[in-house]
């Protein structure tokens, strides 16, 4: 229980608007890609936040595998979306009202799983996945990779960690609330980077 716990604190103490982890400079090394795509999903706090509620939503479903991969799975192809030149319009507004919809849905007590939800995560995942993509911008192929491998590995990490320890909580009679705690948190941020991407589209 006392693990579980912990993960607000993670989230309060994560950089709120650090989204590029060198410095906004596109990776020209695999080792830089690899460091910029493991950082990225953490220090991106909006990213975070739904990455662990898909976490708290597979353990509340039972299903500690299908939401994480098919939401992963899509911010790759978003990421190449991104690359290809594709434009995803009000993609910020989109990714924040994500975190806000799930963080909700999970706070309620209700399920999130069948063919429904995961191509909801999917669909997320593409414009998530797409935010991804602006960091690599003007790289070569081997960092681009290398940032690929590490934010997906970073994601399925934090997604199915969560997952399986919220799950066993949950089995052993207890979790519940604690799940239900930290999904407040991550709704709290997904409003606070919503009010701040609506004010920003208001005032441009």
């Amino acid at each position: 229980m006392t693990r579980f716990l912990i993960l607000p604190a993670l989230l309060a103490a994560s950089p709120a608007l650090a989204h590029h982890p060198l410095g906004g400079e596109a990776p020209q090394t695999v080792f830089h890609g690899l460091i910029s795509g493991l950082a990225h999903p953490v220090i991106g706090l909006d990213h975070f936040a739904f990455v662990v509620l898909i976490g708290i939503a597979a353990a509340f479903a039972k299903r500690s595998m299908a939401g994480p991969i098919a939401f992963i799975g899509a911010t790759l192809a978003g990421t190449a979306l991104h690359l290809a030149g594709a434009v995803v319009p009000l993609a910020e507004l989109v990714i924040t009202g994500s975190v806000v919809v799930l963080g909700v849905v999970i706070v309620m007590g209700r399920q999130v799983a069948g063919p429904l939800a995961l191509g909801g995560f999917a669909l997320a995942g593409i414009v998530h996945g797409w935010a991804y993509g602006e960091a690599v911008i003007g790289s070569t192929p081997m960092p681009i990779f290398a940032y690929l491998l590490g934010f997906g590995a970073i994601q399925f990490a934090i997604a199915a960690g969560v997952a399986q320890v919220a799950g066993r909580l949950m089995d052993a009679g207890a979790g519940q609330a604690q799940a239900r705690l930290v999904a407040a948190v991550c709704t709290g941020i997904g409003f606070a980077f919503l009010f701040e991407t609506v004010e920003h589209l208001i005032l441009g």
